[in-house]
């Protein structure tokens, strides 16, 4: 399934494992990240710095670090997902590293980078990065964990910050777009 449109969302079956993949070829030091915010209200963050832990809080964790210093080839970042429970919200981030240093436009619309979720049953979702000359940080998917069970949601909100020096910034950057209209495609 493809969730190609901005508000398009699938419902995310049961699983043991998820397991979210960003893939890329282009040169540049595009990097994964989940931002998450708790039932209790509290944000967080999983990425190169912090690569979070599968069998603890927060329960998501990422691989590893790739395409550093602009490397070309085939770049793969991957963040899984062991439980929700105690998750509103992950949205899904992709910063191009040395063009948010440099508060310049990112290398999205020249890239291939996309994004591939797929449960532990063998479903398979895939987002396009749709963010066209705005930003160095977008936010590809969420992943609401509200009523009805968890939702992965094709979000594409960009913007453009010069340097991440605070949480703050991305939640801001995730909280000031309004959320799109979501429609559940059946699967």
């Amino acid at each position: 399934m493809e969730l190609k449109i901005k508000g398009h969302a699938a419902i995310i079956d049961t699983f043991k494992e998820l397991t979210i993949s960003m893939k890329w070829t282009t040169a540049a030091d595009f990097d994964l990240a989940a931002l998450y915010e708790t039932k209790a209200g509290k944000h967080g963050i999983v990425y190169f710095g912090d690569l979070g832990n599968l069998t603890a809080f927060p329960y998501l964790r990422l691989n590893k670090d790739e395409g550093v210093g602009d490397k070309a080839g085939n770049n793969e970042e991957i963040m899984q997902v062991a439980r929700l429970d105690e998750m509103k919200r992950v949205w899904i981030l992709c910063w191009d590293y040395g063009m948010v240093q440099a508060g310049k436009t990112a290398r999205f619309k020249d890239s291939d980078v996309r994004l591939t979720m797929k449960n532990d049953a063998g479903k398979i979702i895939n987002v396009n990065v749709d963010t066209g000359d705005f930003g160095n940080v977008c936010c590809i998917a969420r992943i609401d964990n509200l009523e009805g069970g968890p939702k992965l949601v094709n979000t594409s909100i960009a913007g453009t910050l010069k340097g991440l020096k605070t949480l703050e910034q991305l939640v801001n950057l995730v909280q000031t777009a309004e959320p799109p209209k979501t429609e559940v495609l059946i699967t």
